[in-house]
């Protein structure tokens, strides 16, 4: 092997990016398959490199035994030691030449698989950029350097187009490891798309300034985000939006349209749910926070902006703060806080003219427990001295203890409420 050979090598190793080291311990391997196939031997192989006097030597070391003649002259092995001598590969026949080849093509393939996967794997959740290479009826395969990646059907904004040599910003999803190749699977839709061209084009929340607390999106249609200044001095929406509105823009370019609404993040949940859902203006908010919901009360006005078109505005609200969101006009809210008023006036009224037992009884001048004792066995719900009933119950109760004519036959038992 001379010059050539280690040119071929260099060739190698720039086209496809591989280690010189890997691609030695390549053709060393490969070297010893052939060996080993053409002499039918299982002797260790190793190559010699010289890049300096550009030279390729190839070497194979034997196990030799040691022959030692005894007295009675006969011949014993005494020993063992290695021999190791230079092998030409010129004479290797066609079947071992074959399988040296199948073994680097085999090897090169592996190295040129594993060097993908480590450069992309810890990529995932990053933006690049690539190159629209071609598009089958569902998918789109997309050149990133010398390498292909997927775009799914399911990843792709709704609606968009794509033409040859179009450059479009990918979100890394996920690198997988196959039989074949490494797939690359990259995303147009995915929410971390809109913080990662963010990022890029508002300075503030690159350097961590501006955070953006939260994204909810509905690809090709709308997003909103919540952004959050760690500098006083610094309006986070105002950031964002850029002069004249140029930093958004340029993010909305480059998702084709995609509407971006930026709102100011507040731990203060109320706050975040009326930022959360501009542009409406909304006038009161009720929380529920054990079931983490909220009424929203929007004025009359406001209320299908507060919904907006198809229910996209309150959803992705939603989304965006975590929260379950019931939207209200303001009309609808009065009229349902007048006849709940109005309900609790009627209960409290009632309540009002319920009797204890414990009253009856001193009224009655019979023991309380006796007087339980007879309600019950009457069929009345009370449990205690301290149950109450209504005012008909009572007047059956006094007819029946009086000696007058009233009895519970009068009333419907089963309708009778008792409270406790």
């Amino acid at each position: 092997m001379n010059g050539e050979f280690l040119e071929a090598l260099e060739q190698l190793q720039r086209e496809k990016d591989i280690p010189m080291s890997s691609l030695i311990a390549t053709v060393e391997a490969a070297m010893a398959s052939a060996y080993r196939k053409h002499y039918g031997v299982s002797d260790d192989v190793r190559l010699e490199v010289d890049f300096d006097k550009r030279t390729a030597r190839m070497f194979a070391r034997a196990l030799v035994e040691d022959q030692a003649t005894t007295g009675t002259g006969d011949t014993v092995t005494a020993g063992v030691h290695s021999e190791e001598k230079e092998v030409d590969a010129a004479e290797f026949g066609r079947i071992a030449a074959q399988t040296f080849k199948q073994v680097v093509m085999q090897r090169v393939r592996e190295a040129e698989r594993e060097i993908v996967f480590d450069e992309f794997s810890h990529r995932v959740g990053e933006m690049i950029t690539g190159e629209v290479q071609r598009k089958d009826a569902r998918n789109a395969f997309i050149a990133i350097g010398r390498t292909e990646a997927l775009l799914p059907a399911n990843e792709q904004i709704p609606g968009e187009t794509f033409r040859f040599g179009d450059r479009l910003k990918l979100y890394v999803l996920d690198v997988r490891k196959t039989t074949r190749n490494p797939q690359i699977v990259l995303s147009r839709r995915h929410p971390g798309l809109v913080v990662r061209l963010f990022e890029q084009e508002v300075p503030e929340v690159f350097d961590g300034i501006v955070e953006i607390k939260s994204v909810a999106r509905e690809a090709g249609a709308r997003s909103k985000v919540a952004v959050l200044s760690h500098d006083a001095q610094i309006d986070p929406v105002g950031a964002c939006v850029g002069h004249r509105g140029a930093r958004v823009q340029a993010i909305v370019d480059e998702l084709r349209g995609e509407k971006i609404d930026i709102v100011r993040y507040s731990d203060d949940p109320e706050e975040y749910l009326k930022s959360a859902l501009s542009p409406a203006k909304v006038s009161k908010v009720i929380r529920s926070e054990d079931e983490q919901a909220a009424v929203v009360v929007a004025p009359d006005d406001q209320l299908s902006l507060a919904i907006g078109r198809r229910g996209q505005n309150v959803r992705l609200a939603a989304q965006l703060t975590g929260w379950r969101i019931d939207i209200q006009s303001q009309t609808q809210w009065q009229n349902e806080a007048a006849k709940a008023e109005k309900e609790e006036t009627a209960v409290a009224e009632e309540e009002a003219k319920r009797i204890r037992v414990y009253e009856l009884a001193k009224e009655l001048d019979v023991p309380s427990p006796e007087l339980v004792e007879i309600m019950q066995e009457e069929g009345m719900d009370v449990s205690s001295h301290t149950s109450s009933v209504t005012q008909e119950e009572a007047d059956i109760i006094r007819d029946l203890l009086l000696g007058g004519e009233g009895t519970l036959e009068d009333i419907d038992l089963g309708g009778i409420e008792i409270a406790l």
